[in-house]
């Protein structure tokens, strides 16, 4: 089995950095150690197969994204990025592990739809993989269900408060299944929007004639992202069964959820890079001479960006800081805006919601720390470390220690990246939400389970390095 020494870095976990060596042997860390040590006598970079110089730079656990959709049906198209394409992409931006959603749609078998994500996924992904179950039709047959997946490692089941004939769970359905979570030890995720006050402000809005894509997020606002998580925690209080809130994007939410957090509950929040950025009022003055004021739909996502002059930028970067929200995934989920997004020219309720972000997350958050709102230990424990431990990957990711996967990602801080189609995108989409944002550094290694496949060349993996990660239950509990 090859090694692999990463020599003068700064190892930085979520609790401290500090000047290490990294030994690799396989495909797990064998051993941290001091600068220039010499392991049973011997002379490491003399005896072993590959050093990467990490001098000047940052060694990081590899980044965890645990909200992804690649290849998902909605609104009659599909995700534009494959397992093979966005994992491509990920690994490019220094994320060794996504978690990707089954999708079940009403009337759709559970266990087929989990074995269906198997077979898109399997030989095709760069980097590990696990997913987590999608449960829009909540019957005694998908209860069973549970059970029988949480023994297959997925160990988290999502469901929606919107999409009404789509994805929309009513209370009592979501009553059952907490219940049923609450007995088998699952994390519970709820997309929490209030879905009928949605539906009918997005008909008032079109019969106005607000057709175009800023109306999108008006018709979604924050009160009904704060009855939703408010109902969401209540729920699980009732149950017992720990929560964890995906992409959340309203201040109001977040305080529903610090509440319960205060109050003792295992409740959780995870916000993504969209809305630490990315404003209503930007996307209200984005136009271009190719989509006119339809330019917008390259941000229409739900939940949707916020308006700045109400603070919810500042509020979720304080929020990461204070631990109320515990973590940024990306919910990646990209369209092109030819051929997908412009399927809502107008009728913005028919632009296919989503935003393409899993090759930029580590960046963009790195940026968090060079901007002084996050330090750089946090960034680890936000980006790796808590999504480990969240969904049951602990100890074999999230973390630079003997006997963990040796997923590591070396970063300079003295590089630069710009990000853009033509830049360094490398998703496939025909546009970038982030395009023209500048970062502060690059990453310049990155090493899954011991092989490099992102170096100064390029990427240099393969189809099919990836493999499925067999979750335990939750290790974030209080």
């Amino acid at each position: 089995m090859a090694t692999t020494l990463i020599a003068g870095g700064t190892v930085v976990s979520s609790t401290g950095r500090g000047a290490a060596d990294v030994l690799v042997d396989g495909e797990q860390i064998a051993a941290v150690l001091q600068p220039g040590s010499s392991l049973l006598g011997s002379d490491l970079r003399a005896s072993v197969d590959r050093v990467v110089d990490a001098t000047g730079k940052y060694v990081f656990p590899g980044g965890i994204d645990a909200h992804t959709h690649m290849e998902m049906p909605f609104g009659g198209t599909n995700a534009s990025d494959t397992f093979e394409t966005g994992t491509r992409a990920a690994a490019w931006g220094g994320t060794t592990t996504i978690v990707d959603f089954v999708v079940q749609y009403p009337d759709q078998n559970v266990l087929d739809q989990y074995r269906l994500w198997h077979e898109k996924a399997a030989g095709n992904c760069a980097i590990d993989y696990g997913f987590h179950q999608i449960l829009s039709d909540v019957q005694d047959a998908s209860l069973t269900a549970m059970d029988e997946l949480i023994d297959e490692g997925v160990t988290s089941f999502k469901l929606f408060m919107a999409y009404k004939g789509v994805f929309l769970s009513d209370d009592g359905q979501i009553l059952r299944a907490f219940q049923k979570g609450a007995s088998n030890g699952a994390m519970m995720m709820m997309h929490a929007e209030n879905g009928g006050i949605i539906d009918v402000l997005v008909q008032q809005a079109l019969a106005r004639g607000e057709t175009t894509p800023f109306f999108h997020g008006t018709t979604r606002p924050w009160q009904a992202e704060e009855e939703a998580t408010h109902r969401a925690i209540m729920i699980a209080h009732l149950t017992g069964v720990p929560l964890y809130v995906v992409h959340v994007s309203a201040k109001q939410a977040v305080a529903q959820i610090a509440a319960a957090r205060d109050f003792g509950l295992n409740v959780f929040g995870e916000t993504c890079p969209q809305y630490l950025y990315l404003s209503l009022e930007e996307q209200l003055g984005a136009r271009s001479d190719e989509w006119g004021d339809f330019e917008g739909a390259k941000w229409v996502c739900s939940t949707p960006l916020r308006a700045r002059a109400d603070g919810h930028q500042d509020h979720m970067w304080q929020a990461l800081r204070t631990n109320d929200i515990q973590m940024v995934s990306t919910d990646h989920c990209p369209f092109c805006m030819k051929g997908q997004k412009d399927m809502g020219l107008g009728d913005f309720s028919k632009i296919p919601n989503g935003i393409g972000s899993v090759e930029h997350r580590m960046d963009l958050l790195y940026q968090g720390v060079v901007d002084g709102r996050l330090t750089l230990e946090r960034f680890v424990e936000i980006t790796s470390t808590t999504p480990a431990r969240m969904f049951g990957m602990y100890g074999r990711k999230g973390v630079i220690q003997p006997g963990a996967d040796a997923d590591l990602v070396v970063y300079d801080p003295n590089g630069h990246t710009t990000i853009g189609v033509d830049a360094t995108h490398h998703m496939n989409m025909d546009y970038s939400a982030w395009e023209g944002f500048e970062i502060d550094g690059h990453v310049d290694t990155v090493l899954s389970r011991g092989k490099v496949i992102v170096d100064e060349t390029g990427y240099v993996g393969s189809k099919g390095d990836g493999r499925y990660i067999k979750r335990g239950l939750s290790q974030y509990l209080i």
